[in-house]
């Protein structure tokens, strides 16, 4: 199986829903005894507005953890749904999720404190840091890579990829760039292992020494977490993770060497300690003053208000919500976990939110709340579906006249559709928000170019997916979708052990920075709004805007582009 869904989440595209101020007056807080009420729920770390928000947002499939802090108080530690469905451990602000992309924050911030110490310049060329690097990206400087305007793009391998250090920089030393450094932006898993690698050779020490001692602990001796797979691991209990299908996730017993995932999607943690962190770090206690400024200050813009930081982070400016923020996400892999930060300075304030299903993620949530959250008025809460007639009676496949097709299942009395073929997809998966249909062709003009061998990492696919399968004879687009913030096409690949779907999540570079292949046809779950009606289950509202309707042995799919009938099969 070709398998590469990182867990270094790209930050840009999921900062986008972070970055809101909380206004709440804290009515129990970590650091005061209860008042005399009765609590709402099993977290009496947690203002009652907000715990019974969060906890209507569990009931719609939240499950995780939230720590919010003001000052030097918090004013919710709380957890929610089941953090292991086998054993029925519950999520708490002290379960360890892993971090993903969010672990970049932390790199940052080892070369910043290496650069405070003397030991580097931001201006120095990487191959001078490092001699081993004498590939295209060694003249870039260290701000570049930080900044991820190197030149470098994509990432060296998959998250489960058993890779040392000389195999990291042998990979790296291979990668074409994009652009000349300094030219262009390129989010790249692949420059945050480069950095892990100058930490290594700087510091005299191997890059998870350093990183726990220097990074993890803080001023007074408190260790803010460790690694998801292997040592030092993060202290505590673990979540379990559940991928799309529902099934579990990576669990951290990955063997190693680790080096795909060193510097950009390593590390695991507590929301507790994640936001413990963030405050140390924005403070000035973990770091210096300036290093703290370069952590939040804007390094190089990115669009619609936002831009990189030194820090690893986006820094989004008054316009996009009122205040300045900062604010960074990962997740999405083969762990299961997401994790979300936002940092207001005006309130000293840190968001932090963990999850471990994808029915509805951190960052989902964060997206859901975000308008609320800046202007200060109560949370919303997902609705209670309607009433609807018997789900059972949908099951069975539909086909359009076009050709493609839909398949109805029933499990639980909660009906799922799935969709194959692309009219069938595209029906079903409209463009919404930032991305439009122009930007969804484009980004299937853009695999299908890589997979006809027109780069080199295309080629490299290509020569992997025929040592698997064998020759490929024919690559036919299957449609394309935005799921967890990226772009997916999906596309048949015909080999010699038949046809074989997969998916595929390309860059502006054509880089790729996720792949499943084989896999399923895309799915949604539908919950009823009327006796014949049914919407997508997204109780965020950030999926597909369509609608559902069964009659006469058809489904019509009605979208911002029109409808799409399909009749019954017999």
């Amino acid at each position: 199986m070709r398998t590469r869904r990182s867990g270094a989440t790209r930050t840009a595209t999921v900062a986008l829903a972070l970055g809101a101020t909380l206004a709440v007056t804290a009515a129990c807080t970590a650091d005061d005894p209860a008042p005399d009420r009765p609590t709402v729920s099993a977290n009496p770390r947690c203002d009652a507005r907000l715990d019974a928000a969060f906890s209507a947002w569990a009931r719609a499939g939240f499950s995780g953890a939230v720590a919010i802090s003001t000052g030097d108080r918090f004013e919710c530690l709380a957890g929610y749904g089941a953090a292991d469905d086998a054993t029925g451990a519950r999520n708490t602000a002290d379960t360890v999720y892993s971090i993903g992309s969010v672990t970049k924050a932390f790199t940052a911030t080892a070369i910043l404190k290496l650069v405070e110490d003397g030991k580097l310049s931001l201006d120095d060329p990487v191959g001078k840091l490092v001699p081993a690097i004498v590939g295209p990206v060694a003249t870039a400087t260290v701000r570049q890579v930080l900044l991820h305007t190197s030149g470098l793009g994509g990432s060296i391998g998959a998250d489960d990829q058993p890779l040392d250090r000389a195999g990291a920089i042998a990979a790296i030393n291979k990668l074409e760039l994009v652009f000349p450094p300094g030219k262009g932006n390129a989010y790249s898993n692949a420059g945050y292992t480069l950095l892990a690698a100058i930490i290594d050779t700087v510091s005299g020490m191997p890059y998870r020494d350093y990183t726990r001692t220097r990074v993890l602990t803080l001023p007074g001796g408190t260790v803010t977490g460790g690694f998801w797979s292997g040592r030092p691991p993060a202290a505590g209990p673990r979540a379990a993770g559940y991928l799309d299908d529902g099934r579990p996730g990576h669990t951290g017993d990955f063997a190693g060497p680790y080096w795909t995932t060193e510097g950009n999607g390593s590390l695991a943690m507590t929301a507790r300690e994640l936001a413990t962190w963030a405050r140390a770090l924005f403070r000035g206690t973990l770091v210096a003053p300036e290093s703290a400024r370069l952590a939040a200050a804007p390094g190089y813009p990115a669009g619609d208000g936002r831009s990189y930081t030194l820090g690893g982070w986006v820094a989004f400016d008054a316009r996009v919500y009122g205040k300045p923020v900062v604010a960074i996400a990962g997740g999405g892999g083969d762990v299961g976990h997401n994790a979300a930060v936002g940092w207001i300075p005006e309130r000293d304030q840190v968001i932090v939110m963990s999850s471990n299903r994808s029915v509805l993620t951190a960052e989902k949530l964060l997206a859901a709340t975000v308008p609320s959250l800046v202007s200060g008025d109560p949370l919303p809460t997902p609705s209670a579906p309607a009433g609807g007639g018997d789900p059972a009676a949908l099951t069975g496949g539909y086909r359009l006249d076009t050709g493609g097709s839909y398949e109805v299942t029933v499990a639980d009395n909660r009906p799922r559709i799935s969709a194959s073929g692309a009219d069938a997809v595209g029906a079903l998966f409209p463009p919404r928000g930032r991305f439009s249909a122009g930007d969804l062709r484009e980004h299937e003009r853009r695999v299908l170019s890589m997979l006809a061998g027109k780069t080199r990492e295309g080629r490299e696919e290509r020569k992997a997916v025929e040592a698997e399968h064998g020759p490929i004879s024919t690559v036919a687009a299957a449609g394309t979708i935005v799921a967890e913030g990226e772009m997916r096409t999906y596309v048949t690949l015909t080999t010699r052990d038949g046809p074989r779907l997969g998916w595929y999540a390309v860059d502006e570079h054509s880089n790729i920075g996720a792949v499943e292949l084989p896999t399923d046809p895309p799915a949604l779950a539908l919950v009823p709004v009327g006796t014949h009606r049914y919407r997508p289950d997204d109780p965020t509202g950030t999926g597909p805007d369509v609608t559902l309707d069964f009659a006469g042995g058809t489904v019509t799919v009605s979208g911002p582009a029109g409808t799409a009938t399909a009749a019954r099969k017999p």
